[in-house]
């Protein structure tokens, strides 16, 4: 494992701190007036998901945090424990709703994702980045009610709630954005 300087740390980069790796959520260089440029960072734990705030020195450097990414396919939920099988060895891989970090919102049974391992051990998952899925259930819309807001809310097939434009009725396929969770058009 190689070690990074400090001076090419960015957003969503994997380090290892301690033996355990994070991910940089925000990273700020400051040059003060006075004195020596430091690097205010915030990072997120890979393995249990908290949030670490620490200031670097420039020029430090952190070493690189190898986590290996692979293809798995969702079997079934148990809503304690999220069954996944391995599409090249047919192994199970099993994770916990934390592990899942909000992923659950957004996947189907026999939807393929990835999953993230640290040294052989399963620590997350991550959704395909744009997934269709059906509205169950939406108020409808008031035509010509855009005075206020031009969203409303609506449950997905998964349970998820998201905000959808208007015009989106019940019984519709939509496609989302998983990385935050954002209407992105209607499927035909």
């Amino acid at each position: 494992m190689g070690q990074i300087p400090s001076n090419l740390w960015k957003k969503r980069m994997r380090v290892q701190i301690e033996g355990v790796p994070y991910v940089f959520v925000e990273v700020e260089f400051v040059k003060p007036g006075k004195g020596q440029a430091f690097l205010r960072c915030r990072l997120k734990s890979l393995l249990d998901g908290r949030q670490l705030e620490r200031t670097f020195k420039s020029g430090e450097s952190l070493e690189e945090a190898i986590v290996e990414e692979f293809p798995i396919q969702f079997l079934y939920t148990d809503n304690t424990t999220w069954h996944f099988m391995n599409q090249e060895s047919y192994e199970e891989v099993d994770l916990t709703k934390d592990q899942m970090d909000g992923a659950d919102r957004f996947i189907l049974p026999e939807m393929v994702c990835s999953v993230m391992m640290f040294e052989g051990k399963p620590i997350g998952v991550s959704p395909p980045t744009f997934v269709e899925l059906l509205i169950t259930y939406c108020e409808p819309g008031l035509k010509g009610d855009t005075t206020n807001t031009p969203f409303k809310p609506a449950t997905l097939e998964t349970g998820a709630t998201i905000q959808v434009p208007l015009f989106v009725e019940n019984g519709e396929k939509i496609k989302i954005d998983t990385r935050d969770g954002s209407y992105v058009e209607r499927v035909k």
